[in-house]
């Protein structure tokens, strides 16, 4: 691989900083906590750290509301903490890759309240605002992520600002060339101090119709971007973000990466992600990769994953420069795939797979923290819960907090080792029993297959870099061929806790067994494939 290209078919392990470990005791984890443990994250075989935000923030969406795109919260610690957490992460020779929230703001951001004040300020439309309708009501249909009207009343201004998540997130106007400007510049303050890349949040909701046209309804509702309570899914999202405009923007941000050297992986939710994450990858002028929402539903089946990445890949065959894909089963904003997919098996099996999984589709792979030590989803009960999302549709979705709990570091010890103050969500008795030190010593422990396994991969070139075909085989079988030059490799897992039998088919008669990847469970017995639960391996064609 080319070293300008480390992110193609990397591994990518996901920091929530409020969650992952805090230095001087408030209970938030931190960037020193993170500059703490690099030597944990090294050891992983993982190839760069994505933080999730730690701007200056109210934290009405915990960071994802920035009222300073130049500077650290102090909940999180200072410039010259983030400078040092930089210099470790390059001592140990990883990168970094740090979130940027382009489309909205914090309504305390400086520029959001100067715009407000009135309607003829120098930053008057650097926000999106519109009259109301003669009824008084909001200016078009659109939808909040979130819940309710996309629009909200600002009674200074007497008109409606327009946010897609949270009212207190105003949508910033990229129609308005200084606004393009400012958040270029808030990107290069970035690159100046020499982090590696960014992962840039809802990056496909830049810009809106400037006419204000009314989304029809969905053919079908959406439920892999939103849960099936919320209406959000009912309306086909033509107006209010994935505007082709956009895709200029890109290009300029793409310039300005090249010109540093650094990578970017863009968050994409839309009705056809996949269809859209190949428009914004595809060309090699725009994102270098971007993040798939597709595995990360309660949809758990071989032929739905055998669909999603093949519907990725006919995608990205439209392109004369295909595009590429970062894909994840685990993130902040889903419940755990341990609960989500695995059904809270007490087989560590299931995780192993899981992970093997993930990290050798064609593409990139993040994982996301805990996920290295199987925990579960944390069920957080209403009076502690933090989420807003969780609160505007609770009980029928109880929001993100089940995957946010903090990291379990020592079994023994308060908070899990996490703190020595009061968490700001509670470490469940299930995640103690999986901490980090009860994992060290075992040979077999999830954490030591996943250390293994990735150090296994990176010397795969084919797992990596090469060409996808998919093995008809019955559920719950997923057979994939990885083929790189003359090089063909066959993954094959069981994704149940029961054990399967299959009969191999003649393209697969004859495969030899890899050694080295730590998969058990998989066997072939003259022309009969043999599963324990949750087994799998990786052979050679």
């Amino acid at each position: 691989m080319k070293k300008t290209q480390w992110w193609r078919g990397g591994v990518i392990y996901q920091i929530y900083p409020r969650s992952f470990k805090d230095s001087n005791g408030d209970g938030i984890g931190d960037l020193p906590g993170i500059t703490e443990k690099v030597g944990y994250l090294k050891s992983l075989n993982v190839d760069a750290i994505w933080i999730s935000p730690f701007f200056k923030s109210p934290m009405k969406d915990f960071g994802y509301d920035v009222a300073d795109y130049c500077d650290v919260d102090p909940l999180f610690g200072t410039l010259a903490d983030f400078d040092a957490l930089l210099a470790e992460v390059h001592r140990h020779d990883l990168k970094l890759i740090i979130d940027q929230v382009l489309s909205h703001s914090s309504d305390l951001h400086p520029w959001f309240v100067e715009s407000r004040s009135s309607r003829d300020n120098p930053k008057a439309d650097w926000y999106v605002w519109a009259d109301p309708n003669p009824d008084g009501t909001p200016p078009t249909n659109w939808l909040s992520v979130f819940g309710g009207s996309a629009w909200q009343w600002d009674s200074r201004r007497r008109q409606f600002y327009m946010h897609n998540f949270l009212a207190s997130q105003p949508d910033l106007n990229f129609h308005h060339p200084e606004v393009q400007q400012a958040l270029l510049d808030a990107v290069e303050f970035w690159l100046k101090r020499g982090v590696d890349g960014f992962r840039f949040d809802a990056c496909n909701y830049h810009f809106h119709d400037k006419k204000l046209r009314n989304n029809p309804p969905a053919e079908h509702a959406d439920h892999t971007n939103v849960s099936d309570v919320n209406p959000y899914g009912m309306q086909s999202h033509r107006y209010d973000k994935s505007r082709p405009q956009n895709l200029l923007f890109l290009q300029r941000l793409r310039k300005l990466l090249d010109r540093y050297g650094a990578c970017s992986m863009g968050e994409i939710g839309d009705d056809d992600s996949l269809g859209r994450l190949a428009e914004y990858t595809g060309g090699d002028d725009k994102l270098n990769q971007a993040y798939s929402f597709t595995l990360l539903t309660e949809d758990f089946s071989a032929s739905f994953i055998e669909e999603q990445v093949s519907h990725m890949e006919r995608a990205f065959h439209r392109y004369q420069v295909p595009g590429w894909v970062c894909w994840s089963i685990g993130n902040h904003d889903v419940p755990r795939v341990l609960t989500r997919w695995g059904k809270d098996t007490q087989d560590p099996a299931c995780p192993k797979l899981l992970t093997a999984l993930a990290t050798t589709l064609r593409g990139s792979a993040c994982l996301y923290q805990g996920d290295e030590l199987g925990l579960p989803e944390a069920d957080i009960p209403y009076e502690l819960l933090q989420d807003p999302y969780g609160k505007a549709f609770w009980p029928d979705f109880k929001g993100r907090d089940g995957c946010r709990t903090p990291m379990p570091w020592h079994k023994d010890a308060p908070a899990g080792g996490f703190t020595n103050g009061q968490p700001w969500l509670p470490v469940p008795a299930a995640h103690l029993a999986r901490a980090a030190d009860t994992q060290e010593t075992p040979s077999d422990s999830i954490l030591n297959f996943v250390r293994a396994f990735l150090a296994w991969r990176r010397g795969q070139p084919t797992l990596i870099l090469g060409e996808i075909e998919f093995v008809r085989a019955p559920e719950p079988l997923l057979i994939q061929i990885r083929t790189l030059g003359n090089q063909r490799l066959c993954g094959m897992f069981n994704l149940s806790g029961a054990p399967q039998r299959w009969s191999l088919p003649k393209q697969l008669q004859g495969a030899q067994p890899l050694a080295g990847h730590g998969l058990s469970g998989a066997s072939i017995d003259g022309k009969v494939l043999q599963f324990a639960p949750w087994g799998g391996g990786f052979w050679t064609l």
